[in-house]
């Protein structure tokens, strides 16, 4: 039992069952025994390992993207360069080092980075030394004076989500209570019609579940709103589909798969993000673009050349690391397809390279 485990029982006793996204919140954010809040959980000593992790390449060449956005949209002299739940502060490192040479680009940025762990925080000061960084808790509290180039890699998959499976024209919501022995359990509340999910009774079969991320849509629609105002581009990338479909909760503890409700705030908690949702969320205000796989993405922003140039400089394990990392980062079996990108930018402007056929 985690020390989590019995806060987590103690208010299902006193409340009855919690949703699935309250017990994500609870597991992720809990101010002392929240996973993202109490440790750093990327890379070989923690629990999971992502794109900026395996390779520089990943954010060299996201980072160029967002340059050439800021010279196709006049190269405004202020701008937000910002990142949502940046991680060890790697990818924006590999964005500012890449993008040094772009004449302009870092006397007209300043560094944003929207990241809710004060663990998180720290190892995002040691990465990016001497940068005049700005931390924020949510994407509400970026500046709004300025064009905003955003991205966001493994974000929206740790926002909470809820569970609903078909129960004939309505849904039962999937809850976490307690089972007869009183350990954590799920279980179904009765059926009843969900007003957000009336679309997804021509797509649904009876007993398949479905998916909502409440804090997904109004996030994008924040952006999207700031990029339509002010200009700029963001680009979010992360593991799902253009519609979510079944039961994609899963958690991660020591690299490897876990039983959601076994240890919580020890383990990652993670869901597949819907495009489909976050497009229309931003569709009314800006132009979207994608979804890209990442793989496709990366090809097309010219990774096969840079991972040549650097493969140039290497040889023994050090060549090899580097060739499986771009394997990983590409492939279609690995990350290549699982991951997409999609891309928002101000209606008639260029949309970011990469994102053009």
């Amino acid at each position: 039992m985690t020390p989590l485990t019995g806060i987590l029982v103690g208010r299902v006793r006193a409340g009855g069952p919690m949703t699935v996204a309250d017990y994500m919140a609870e597991c992720l954010l809990h101010p002392q025994h929240g996973y993202y809040t109490t440790r750093d959980p990327f890379g070989r000593g923690g629990d999971f390992t992502t794109a900026p992790e395996i390779s520089q390449m990943f954010g060299e060449l996201l980072g160029l993207s967002l340059a050439q956005s800021w010279l196709d949209q006049g190269a405004p002299d202020r701008i937000v360069l910002a990142e949502l739940g940046p991680g060890r502060g790697t990818l924006m490192a590999d964005i500012l080092r890449a993008t040094r040479g772009v004449p302009g680009f870092h006397t007209a940025l300043s560094v944003h980075l929207v990241e809710a762990s004060p663990t998180l925080r720290k190892r995002q000061r040691q990465a990016l030394p001497g940068a005049d960084v700005t931390w924020h808790d949510t994407t509400g509290d970026l500046p709004l004076d300025r064009p905003l180039f955003l991205v966001a890699n493994e974000f929206f998959d740790a926002l909470p989500i809820r569970q609903f499976l078909r129960n004939g024209p309505g849904w039962s919501e999937r809850l976490v209570g307690l089972d007869e022995s009183g350990r954590l359990a799920f279980g179904l509340a009765p059926p009843a019609p969900v007003p957000a999910l009336a679309h997804r009774l021509g797509d649904s079969a009876e007993g398949e579940m479905v998916e909502l991320c409440p804090a997904g849509p109004p996030i994008m629609q924040d952006i999207a709103s700031r990029i339509q105002a002010r200009g700029g581009v963001a680009i979010v990338i992360d593991y799902g589909d253009w519609r979510a479909r079944g039961d994609t909760l899963q958690a991660l503890r020591d690299h490897a798969p876990d039983d959601p409700l076994a240890h919580p705030g020890e383990a990652d908690l993670t869901a597949h993000v819907d495009f489909e949702a976050l497009a229309q969320a931003a569709r009314p205000a800006v132009a979207v673009s994608g979804p890209v796989p990442q793989g496709v993405l990366l090809q097309r922003l010219g990774i096969a050349g840079r991972a040549e140039a650097l493969a140039a400089r290497l040889q023994g394990d050090a060549l090899a690391q580097h060739l499986a990392a771009h394997r990983r980062l590409t492939h279609p079996q690995e990350m290549g397809n699982l991951f997409k990108a999609i891309a928002i930018s101000p209606r008639g402007r260029p949309q970011p390279p990469g994102f053009g056929t």
